[in-house]
């Protein structure tokens, strides 16, 4: 059955790996750390990494990392990004802003898409 934008509720798929619904799911991800000085990239670095090597699709701008895939998998990525400062014994500070949208994949790249058609209506 084709996605339809404008429906309120889709149909969920099941991951055939895991036999669970696939729950995708971008989201922005901001990892930091307080009481470091008053240049914490090297710290923000070290969190990106960790999203970068979860192999989920994503990409970093000034203020997030954007990440897509399953609900479980970016709540994981998520949370080890964070692990990795506080395990450093920072105070650490996540911001995570997701949209569960079940059905669709591959969003990281077609909701910038779809607003750029519209704009140039």
């Amino acid at each position: 059955m084709p996605i339809d934008r404008n429906a309120i509720k889709q149909e969920v798929p099941i991951d055939p790996e895991t036999g669970k619904p696939y729950l995708n799911t971008v989201a922005a991800i901001q990892v930091s750390v307080s009481g470091a000085g008053s240049e914490v990239s090297p710290y923000v670095a070290q969190a990106i990494k960790v999203i970068r090597d979860s192999g989920l699709p994503q990409e970093t701008n000034a203020l997030f990392t954007d990440v897509e895939g399953d609900l479980d998998e970016v709540l994981h990525v998520a949370g080890e990004a964070a692990k990795k400062l506080a395990e450093q014994g920072y105070r650490t500070s996540l911001v995570l802003h997701m949209d569960i949208r079940p059905g669709f994949t591959g969003q990281l790249t077609e909701k910038p898409k779809l607003v750029d058609e519209i704009l140039s209506e």
